[in-house]
């Protein structure tokens, strides 16, 4: 069982994988995409669905320091939707909270040049989303 964590963006989607036994997560790619031409998403997510054996997916779900719903979560509960009805796989949306913030510092820390940072900031905010609720799963069980 692998579960695959996104951090859906304007034009990107990074793309995380946790390990089978559902411990760790790992950063696959970014993905870059043009809103007319989502098909072309999919298309990549299912490829890496059925490589990965993927049986779930966590989506990060935007918002703000006091927990509410900013216009981005409107549009990661859609794509959300869309995944859903695609893959008929379950989708599951994770509060991103900071995520993205985090990554930077982490890969400031690795003194990443801001070029590089740019490339893989949503991969490792994926990362981070999944992380987090592989996390929580294994403190629930």
């Amino acid at each position: 069982m692998r579960i695959m964590g996104l951090d859906f963006g304007t034009t990107t989607v990074g793309v995380a994988i946790s390990d089978p036994l559902g411990w760790t997560a790992q950063g696959i790619e970014t993905v870059n995409y043009v809103e007319h031409k989502k098909n072309l998403l999919f298309n990549r997510l299912g490829e890496l669905i059925i490589k990965y054996e993927v049986d779930r997916i966590v989506v990060g779900l935007p918002k703000d320091l006091i927990g509410t719903e900013s216009a981005r979560a409107f549009a990661s509960r859609g794509f959300a939707k869309s995944v859903r009805r695609k893959f008929k796989i379950p989708v599951e949306l994770w509060d991103e909270r900071l995520t993205t913030v985090a990554a930077e510092r982490i890969l400031i820390a690795a003194d990443m040049s801001r070029k590089r940072r740019k490339q893989v900031i949503d991969k490792e905010a994926a990362v981070l989303i999944l992380q987090s609720y592989l996390d929580k799963k294994r403190m629930e069980q």
